[in-house]
């Protein structure tokens, strides 16, 4: 089973730039989708034959996560109660319940379309699809707005210690129902050094602070959640997964792996094959991310 990861910078951006070519080139069994950014209404029709779940959140042009399946998924659990089933052109506003407790730290981003979870029909497995904020840096003396910035900063932190509590819930579900759990996503935070080209120029810069870092360190373990890609490619620089639109970034590699699929032991453990989809060319970029597709044997 392929499962990819993808944060597509607008939907209807990504499909003027070719989302739907790269849509058939994956093959995936399940893609989950960041910043769709897009009212359910406006969705461009791109999704082929795809069962689509999507939260859209109350952020005008803003956020929203997606997670796209061959079949119909037997459960959807979003924070705010709600979403949007697409099959084709034909929609279907459903009410979901998350049906575990939202961590207090987490209320201020119930209604920002920045979580989806499915249960397959087709594997006994959970996938969710995470856009975590991305911050800012307070320790950035040239930011022109410090307030904003250690606002951003405050939000993104908030987030972090609620998650960590959130995940450990779903974990011991994971346990009592027997359902492998995969979180994939835009987690807007380098790992270690490995995880940017230019680790030496962003050790103040936000998704690279020491107290992000750690925060990763905490969720990911063996006995735990295990980041599936760099457990097979491990000692390796990258594989990046964003590179800033600007400049020569992408024509020098000058990126940052920010996009994770992190699972339960037993899944990682069937996990066979990682790829980065880059664009051969700038010009090819669908997204100033690119996609990260995995093969699990299940």
């Amino acid at each position: 089973m392929r499962i990819v990861t993808f944060n597509v910078n607008g939907i209807r951006a990504a499909t003027r730039r070719g989302f739907v070519e790269w849509l058939s080139d994956v093959d995936a069994d399940v893609i989950a989708l960041q910043e769709v950014r897009c009212r359910a209404e406006q969705l461009p029709d791109s999704f082929g034959d795809y069962h689509v779940s999507y939260c859209e959140g109350n952020l005008a042009g803003r956020n929203g996560v997606a997670i796209m399946t061959r079949n119909a998924p037997k459960a959807v659990r979003t924070w705010n109660g709600k979403s949007m089933q697409l099959v084709g052109v034909e929609q279907t506003e459903l009410d979901t319940p998350d049906g575990l407790p939202l961590e207090p730290e987490l209320e201020d981003f119930r209604q920002a379309g920045r979580w989806i979870e499915v249960d397959l029909a087709d594997a006994p497995a959970t996938v969710a699809s995470l856009y975590l904020p991305k911050g800012d840096s307070p320790y950035n003396t040239r930011n022109k707005d410090p307030e904003n910035a250690k606002a951003k900063y405050d939000s993104k932190m908030s987030f972090l210690s609620g998650f960590a509590k959130q995940i450990s819930k779903m974990l011991k579900r994971t346990a009592q129902t027997g359902r492998e759990l995969v979180i994939v996503g835009d987690y807007n935070i380098a790992h270690t050094n490995l995880d940017l080209k230019n680790w030496k120029g962003n050790q103040k810069s936000s998704g690279f602070l020491p107290e992000e870092r750690q925060w990763l360190d905490s969720i990911i373990s063996p006995d735990s959640l295990v980041d599936v890609s760099r457990d097979l490619h491990p000692g390796e620089e990258g594989p990046y997964t964003w590179w800033s639109w600007r400049g020569k970034a992408f024509d020098n590699d000058a990126g940052w792996r920010i996009d994770y699929q992190l699972a339960t032991p037993k899944l990682a453990a069937r996990a066979e094959t990682s790829k980065v989809w880059r664009a051969p060319d700038y010009a090819s970029r669908v997204s100033d991310h690119a996609a990260l597709a995995i093969d699990y044997k299940i």
